[in-house]
């Protein structure tokens, strides 16, 4: 019995001897402080204004007054032929066509601000920034996260959606 006592002694001496630590140290020999850079010597800086990138404005150009921008615009009506629609109606998951692409949009009752909670996944340009909905008459706006409206649609048969966002690009939601 003592002598379990005495190996068990032994071995916790050993193993903390291993633990002390030790005065070798590999950065002992290094200076305490590095020397001073030297200064190099450096061109003079010109200043000027740049081009825009390829020749051209990153933006595209207003469209002329002439075009039919009736989607476009932030009062706009539903055309005549527009039916009927309820948020109730409008709850659920949508296939959303924009653009010549397909994505999700996800619509619920939860308010956010003046609207209810809605989502995109999978959608490009400004459907992206979708936040919230409303429906505004015959019209079901979509709205950013800030709450200003960037696109439309109305309701132009049973489970069919048609309108624009704020850039003219066509929007179609289908179920």
């Amino acid at each position: 019995m003592q002598f379990k006592y005495v190996a068990t002694g032994l071995v916790l001496t050993l193993a903390l001897a291993g633990c002390q630590r030790t005065s070798y140290s590999p950065y002992s020999d290094l200076p305490s402080q590095p020397a001073p850079l030297q200064a190099q010597p450096v061109q003079g800086v010109q200043g000027g204004q740049l081009p825009p990138p390829g020749g051209a404005s990153q933006y595209p150009s207003a469209p002329q007054g002439g075009q039919n921008m009736a989607m476009a615009n932030p009062n706009a009506a539903a055309p005549a032929s527009a039916l009927d629609v309820t948020k109730e109606q409008m709850v659920g998951n949508w296939r959303v066509s924009n653009g010549g692409a397909s994505c999700d949009m996800f619509l619920t009752l939860t308010n956010l601000g003046s609207g209810s909670r809605g989502g995109t996944r999978g959608c490009a340009g400004e459907l992206t920034a979708m936040g919230s909905w409303e429906v505004s008459g015959k019209m079901v706006q979509f709205k950013n996260r800030a709450g200003d409206v960037i696109g439309r649609v109305y309701k132009s048969a049973d489970n069919r959606f048609d309108g624009t966002t704020n850039s003219g690009q066509q929007v179609s939601l289908s179920r």
